[in-house]
């Protein structure tokens, strides 16, 4: 059987994500989402909220479980016994810095390969902090993320009047 891992943080999910999780999940027998949950960084959505929003987006997924996770993502990795990390990269910025995660990781975990998957080009820009910077200005992003995310950014931008909602 063939497990891989997509961790990330899902602040909020967007359509980019989900493509990445779809295609994931036809090339291997098993996917887990994971939610990062770090202390250190300011999110929009807490952790539980990420994970329900995410559990309900790929609730017709039967091999693709989702899960938040606040340590090492190798130690998930083994834990649940994959040997695969599955990021997604729109540009080369974004290779450079998954490159050297997937450096870190490498050395943590020798065992554990990173697959590259690049995004589907109509997903090039979609950034979470630009949603939600968006968001919080009355952008219409109905295009870059489900309408319960939508939802849920709209709801989030009221609460906070509009601060705060363009962090991480």
């Amino acid at each position: 059987m063939l497990i891989a891992v997509l961790p990330g943080s899902f602040d909020p999910p967007t359509n980019g994500h989900l493509n990445l999780i779809y295609r994931a999940s036809r090339i291997f027998d098993r996917l887990h989402v994971v939610i990062a949950v770090n202390v250190r960084k300011g999110y929009l959505f807490s952790g539980d909220e990420r994970y329900a929003m995410m559990t309900r987006l790929v609730r017709d997924c039967d091999n693709v479980e989702v899960h938040c996770w606040d340590r090492l993502i190798v130690r998930f990795v083994r834990e649940v016994g994959a040997n695969v990390i599955v990021r997604g990269v729109r540009a080369l910025a974004d290779f450079g810095y998954e490159f050297e995660l997937a450096m870190t990781n490498k050395a943590l975990s020798p065992e554990i390969e990173t697959i590259f998957m690049p995004t589907d080009p109509k997903y090039f820009v979609l950034r979470s902090s630009a949603i939600k910077e968006m968001a919080a200005l009355g952008g219409d992003i109905s295009s870059m993320v489900p309408v319960s995310v939508a939802e849920a950014l709209k709801r989030r931008v009221k609460e906070n009047n509009g601060e705060g909602i363009e962090s991480t």
